[in-house]
């Protein structure tokens, strides 16, 4: 809904986050149109090695609630991309864990064939350093050189916090998988969290020093090679964002990752992929914006705590 058309006035308000249209004080809830699609990403499964503590959509050994996407599928996707005219120029692979899906690699090759640069997100643990991923890698990367980047979960520099999130000796692991990567050239980035109350300056200073002593050539100063992001707890009361707030704190819509992107997922016993909003809540139903990317290209609006926290206040971006 065209938010210079809204009228709040003639709707009976709820809560926080209730109503589609209207936040809990009667305002207009602010929207944001898909401006300049550049990332459409791919839910590859929400399978993962491992079980993390605050794990941003629920990943597990056990959970198959997005169940794994194919190749073909993801064609169909391009395909559609070119047929939209969509200026995406990069595709992004998320989970669960990507390098758990079989077809993760062919998957991988059908978008760099295309010319789209990739992103990968992994934890760089087991799954990744299989022989048959291994052997991908080293060819796509060879292939296509410069055009495959892998964002490591590297939650903090400091080995005892990484692992209170992921598990005992998960760091050490994670660590030997960026040292295959740093000695086989293939690029990569790293996604931290604040939860430990570190300012950023100490955060990317940290990484710094341990990317040093490995060295590993990752960026620290740039916030999308090295992103630090935000908790996101449901039950921290935060402030809905309104058509106003966009003066109010001179932050223009296209900063906002819905503006730019969209995810793909296949729901487990679903008949057709869904495309979403965003890559953060694969569980809402009310961000779930169709099965094409035609049907996708509509307005967002923003109802949701994440909405506020993780992108219009914290800035975050699950892209660069």
């Amino acid at each position: 809904m065209n938010e210079q058309t809204f009228d709040a006035k003639n709707v009976t308000p709820l809560g926080k986050f209730e109503h589609p249209d209207i936040t809990a004080k009667g305002e207009a809830r602010a929207t944001v149109p898909l401006i300049k699609p550049t990332t459409l990403w791919f839910n590859t499964g929400t399978l993962c090695n491992i079980e993390c503590l605050n794990c941003y959509i629920e990943s597990s050994p056990k959970n198959d609630a997005l169940v794994y996407i194919t190749t073909d599928e993801v064609v169909s996707y391009l395909d559609q991309l070119a047929s939209r005219a969509w200026p995406v120029t990069e595709i992004g692979f998320t989970g669960g864990e990507p390098f758990m899906n079989p077809d993760i690699i062919d998957m991988i090759r059908a978008c760099l064939t295309r010319g789209f640069e990739v992103l990968v997100l992994t934890n760089a643990m087991r799954p990744m350093m299989r022989k048959s991923v291994k052997a991908g890698l080293l060819a796509l990367n060879e292939e296509f050189s410069g055009k495959l980047t892998l964002r490591i979960s590297l939650d903090h520099f400091k080995r005892e916090y990484h692992d209170e999130e992921r598990g005992k000796g998960s760091y050490d692991i994670t660590l030997i998988g960026m040292e295959w990567l740093r000695d086989n050239g293939i690029r990569m980035a790293v996604a931290g969290r604040t939860v430990w109350g570190d300012t950023d300056a100490q955060s990317r200073a940290g990484y710094k020093a341990l990317f040093d002593a490995n060295d590993f050539t990752i960026d620290t100063e740039d916030p999308a090679i090295t992103m630090l992001f935000p908790e996101m707890d449901e039950t921290v009361d935060v402030p809905e964002i309104t058509t106003a707030c966009w003066g109010i704190l001179n932050k223009p819509k296209s900063d906002v990752m819905c503006s730019s992107s969209r995810m793909v997922v296949k729901r487990k016993g679903a008949d057709k992929l869904a495309v979403l909003a965003c890559t953060l809540l694969p569980y809402s139903p009310e961000f779930e914006l169709g099965e094409t990317l035609e049907q996708a290209e509509g307005d967002v609006k923003l109802n949701h705590p994440h909405c506020a926290k993780f992108c219009v206040l914290g800035g975050a971006s699950c892209s660069g």
